[in-house]
């Protein structure tokens, strides 16, 4: 910051004190600390006014974040100029400008990590359902803003007391290149989870079947692994990598969550098939758990080797009922068939005998006589 620009602006009005370097010091400081509220007046009074007109909460926080360091940046600047009228040494003057640069490069640094979080919140909650910054997201943004603002503060603040980074940003380059491969694992799982976060391929609360045969519903999902909990109440916790590589199907993804189940049945050849038909249907209606909306329906899938082969088709309103209602529907199908006399068929084997072995009254022996054909 040029302070001898600003020097030559008030020049005129610090003169009038006469040659007293000191006196002129804390002339500065004193008009800094009356413009500093000043300037905290027109944010608080005027400005943040104007911005509640808009309706939009962001300039509203901005303009409320703003005071704070716009007031202790003139106040920094006035105790740099006053410095500067000092009869110190130019070394020790130069010092203390760049440690009164350090302390203004801090207080905006909280100012744009404070900005850039609320942005963030903002965005995350009017997040669509592919919208990458997202609740489930937001953390890892929030830590990225920080480290970018950080790392910038860190190069301002070196730069101020012209310290050269070149060596530093060369060492800081290697030690990321050790760092990637020794935590590439984790690295990969970071990746994924926000692709998938991202994504939103499943959410938490959805009955998902994995590739290795796994199903249960997603009680977490985060930056490293997602875990699920099965029908057995044992808890399976996936690397976020694997998750992102294999085939998952979403049983309460779709249109709605609303689940198909299929219930086969096999009948006799010698049932009649509208009346098979009329009592699945009849079934499935009466069953409660079961949706009216779509309604259930019979289909006539295939000739079986001995059976005509049935499927009824009925809709829950979540995954989790599929093992219950099946159990009612299979229950309530047998009770039925039995008591209206439509056979079910089971497999069946008839044995027969061509002949009974004889025994050999010489060699002690069983044997089968020849036969003719």
């Amino acid at each position: 910051m040029d302070t001898a620009a600003l020097l030559e602006l008030v020049r005129p009005v610090i003169d009038v004190v006469g040659d007293y370097p000191n006196l002129k010091a804390l002339l500065v400081l004193a008009g800094a600390f009356a413009m500093a509220n000043l300037t905290s007046f027109i944010i608080s009074k005027l400005i943040s006014k104007l911005v509640e007109r808009t309706g939009n909460t962001f300039d509203d926080a901005v303009a409320s974040l703003l005071r704070v360091p716009v007031y202790w940046t003139v106040i920094i600047v006035g105790c740099m100029m006053g410095a500067a009228l000092l009869t110190l040494n130019i070394q020790v003057i130069a010092k203390i400008h760049n440690a009164f640069a350090s302390i203004l490069i801090l207080i905006w640094c909280i100012f744009f990590v404070r900005v850039v979080r609320k942005a963030l919140k903002i965005i995350s909650d009017n997040a669509g359902p592919h919208t990458v910054i997202r609740p489930q997201t937001l953390p890892l943004f929030n830590n990225i803003a920080v480290v970018v603002v950080l790392a910038l503060g860190i190069y301002l603040v070196f730069d101020a007391w012209n310290i050269d980074m070149t060596a530093w940003l060369a060492s800081a380059g290697i030690i990321g290149i050790a760092v990637g491969f020794a935590a590439k694992d984790t690295l990969a799982n970071l990746f994924a989870g926000v692709f998938i976060l991202a994504d939103a391929p499943y959410k938490i609360g959805d009955y998902v079947v994995l590739d290795s045969g796994e199903r249960g519903k997603v009680t977490h999902i985060g930056i490293r692994s997602t875990r699920i909990l099965t029908r057995d109440d044992v808890e399976v916790t996936i690397p976020n990598s694997v998750l992102g590589s294999t085939r998952v199907t979403n049983e309460s993804g779709g249109r709605h969550e609303k689940f198909r189940i299929r219930v086969p049945v096999g009948v006799s050849y010698e049932s009649d098939i509208d009346q098979v038909r009329a009592l699945l249907e009849e079934i499935g209606r009466q069953e409660p758990q079961v949706c009216k909306d779509p309604e259930p329906r019979v289909r006539f899938r295939r000739f079986g080797a001995s059976s005509l082969d049935f499927e009824l088709l009925c809709w829950v309103d979540n995954p989790e009922l599929k093992g219950r209602v099946v159990d009612v529907l299979n229950t309530a199908i047998y009770k039925r068939f039995k008591a209206e006399k439509v056979e079910i068929p089971y497999s069946k084997h008839d044995v027969y005998i061509k002949e009974f072995p004889t025994l050999d009254k010489n060699t002690k022996s069983t044997f089968f006589p020849d036969t003719k054909e």
